[in-house]
């Protein structure tokens, strides 16, 4: 029980794809304009990471290895997320058009989100097992979503503040996340001594 939590809130805090590993900063710097964008978008990407590896894993385990295929996974990996994004966009336009219509076009990106093919990847060599791979992959999903929040109250908090010339637009915005980042890796000492 330990070991998953300390899973679950180092993926969450201390190995933030985005804040620390920079994946998936497309959808973070694209759709973190509104609060409710960002927070569609963090749980898409959230549903899609565990979807991922339910899928993943076992595939991995059962069917790559097993056969020596491992050199593929990539490829595979990429074709189920891709499938697992299709039908979570179908999913999303039958239960929210509203939802599915504000993401647009960041819907069919998370296919090519850096991010979702990376906690795929990274359970896998990592080692984890699959109960393992699942707290990983949600804490991954949750700290996408806690990034995406913060940093839409970021960006809303700057579109109201008189921004110097040279730092309107994207400059101001990375500016932005470099601070969180930097809040982020704080958290680093925490989850190392948490059951100390």
């Amino acid at each position: 029980m330990k070991t998953l939590i300390i899973i679950l809130m180092s993926s969450v805090l201390v190995n933030n794809y985005v804040l620390s590993r920079f994946l998936g900063i497309c959808p973070f710097l694209g759709v973190s304009k509104k609060l409710d964008q960002a927070t569609g978008m963090g749980i898409s990407v959230t549903a899609v990471m565990l979807l991922a590896t339910a899928f993943t894993w076992p595939i991995q385990y059962f069917v790559l290895d097993k056969l020596g295929l491992g050199y593929l996974q990539t490829i595979i990996f990429i074709l189920v997320i891709a499938a697992l994004v299709q039908m979570l966009e179908l999913f999303l336009k039958k239960v929210s058009p509203s939802l599915h219509k504000g993401l647009g076009v960041y819907l069919p990106l998370i296919t090519t989100n850096c991010a979702v093919l990376g906690v795929a990847i990274n359970n896998i060599t990592d080692g984890y097992n699959f109960i393992e791979a699942m707290v990983s992959s949600l804490g991954c999903g949750l700290g996408f979503l806690l990034a995406m929040v913060l940093f839409s109250g970021m960006r809303s908090r700057i579109d109201e503040s008189k921004v110097p010339a040279p730092f309107k637009g994207i400059a101001i915005t990375l500016i932005a996340a470099s601070f969180i980042s930097l809040a982020f890796m704080g958290f680093s000492g925490i989850v190392d001594n948490l059951f100390a």
